[in-house]
């Protein structure tokens, strides 16, 4: 029985702490697309994210079902999350296919990236939120 209880603490600890370095990713990717004026400078270091981003979006899947799994506990906010979890996995990837086609000449396509980054990373960032107030709230 301890040794659930550690599971349970561990698995807790590592889920919440890789919610948190998901956001801190997003708030990083969304700052470049802010303040970094060349498009191929701000394109790779998202690109050198991208990788980051997926690892910990997958430590929250795996964590949330471990938990999910061993405390038998299958509620409305936890089948909530397995969308949210996947919302944030396919803008990310429809993010990052939609920035690898544009070439250096393409100035008007790399302005409307600019601002389709900002709203996926908004986005994100209002899903976790609200993920979070569902969660505490039921």
């Amino acid at each position: 029985m301890e040794a659930g209880f550690q599971l349970i603490a561990s698995s807790t600890f590592t889920h919440i702490f890789a919610i948190f370095s998901l956001i801190v990713v997003i708030l990083i990717n969304f700052y470049t697309v802010q303040k970094v004026d060349n498009f191929f400078v701000m394109a790779s270091r998202l690109k050198k994210l991208t990788p980051y981003f997926h690892a910990i979006n997958f430590i929250i899947a795996y964590t949330g079902a471990v938990l999910s799994g061993f405390t038998h506990d299958l509620n409305p906010t936890v089948v909530l999350m397995v969308p949210t979890t996947l919302f944030l996995m396919i803008s990310e990837i429809k993010r990052y296919k939609k920035m690898r086609v544009i070439q250096l000449a393409e100035v008007e396509l790399q302005a409307e990236f600019r601002v389709f980054a900002k709203k996926i990373y908004t986005m994100q960032i209002l899903a976790i939120v609200a993920m979070y107030i569902i969660a505490n709230i039921f």
